[in-house]
């Protein structure tokens, strides 16, 4: 392997799995309040938000256009019918569901931003160690607080410390495969001994029968799905646990938090 992609991997991995780190700080607690976790599902409702509109949708509008971009965003958005009245267990029962629900959904828009700053930390190796290393710490520290937030509402619905670990890491996780993505590719440019070889290489890792437009409006839709599922079921949750005022407030420094990124 490349020294420079060598070194962007570990970069990535210090950036990345700093998820495991915002872990620890939910499991080492005896149990999980139920204010703070009603705080950080309106937090994780901002993240997604802003996932879902700033990064998912727009990019959808802008390679796509505004009416096809907005079409993808919500076409996969279908109500649920409710259900009659249910007894206490089973009423607890379903707010775990939810719970750890909340917590899956988090996890995988946190892994659907950090692939990308995966990308980010290899480029940024490319120019020089000082600037890969800055981006890294950079990232890792926005990354403690995502950890929590998608460890502690798996930890209170599972009542499992290591499912909360491994699901907060595993969202870590897609940080490196962005730069080995990247740096598979890169190897192969340097190294194809003929122009036909780089078009099956790039066959391999980017099939052509994927067409880019369907990719960004599969992402485009995957943005619209979360977001309905966000107001849906998180931010729901949130007002139970935490109230509507201080919610809206944890909704919003979400998408601070992110946007700042």
């Amino acid at each position: 392997m490349d020294s420079q992609v060598l070194v962007a991997l570990v970069l990535s991995l210090v950036g990345g799995l700093s998820t495991s780190i915002g872990a620890l700080f939910v499991i080492i607690n005896p149990a999980p309040n139920l204010k703070m976790l009603g705080l950080l599902q309106g937090f994780a409702a901002g993240l997604m938000l802003s996932i879902s509109f700033f990064d998912l949708a727009h990019n959808a509008i802008n390679s796509l256009g505004f009416l096809k971009g907005n079409l993808w965003f919500f076409a996969d958005v279908k109500t649920k019918k409710k259900k009659g009245d249910e007894g206490g267990k089973d009423i607890l029962k379903k707010h775990r569901q939810q719970v750890l629900f909340s917590g899956i959904v988090t996890a995988v828009g946190i892994s659907l931003h950090n692939f990308p700053e995966g990308m980010a930390v290899f480029l940024g190796s490319m120019k020089g160690l000082r600037v890969g290393v800055n981006l890294a710490l950079a990232i890792a520290l926005h990354n403690i607080p995502e950890g929590v937030a998608v460890a502690l509402p798996v930890y209170f619905a599972t009542q499992s410390k290591w499912q909360a670990f491994k699901l907060a890491t595993l969202s870590g996780f897609a940080e490196p495969l962005g730069v080995i993505i990247v740096g598979m590719s890169s190897a192969l440019c340097c190294f194809a001994p003929h122009p036909y070889f780089l078009n099956v290489s790039g066959a391999y890792l980017f099939p052509s029968s994927l067409n880019p437009e369907i990719l960004e409006g599969l992402l485009g839709s995957v943005g619209g799905v979360m977001a309905f599922l966000t107001l849906h079921e998180m931010l729901p949750l949130a007002f139970d646990y935490a109230g509507q005022k201080q919610s809206v407030k944890a909704v919003f420094f979400g998408m601070a938090f992110m946007s700042a990124r």
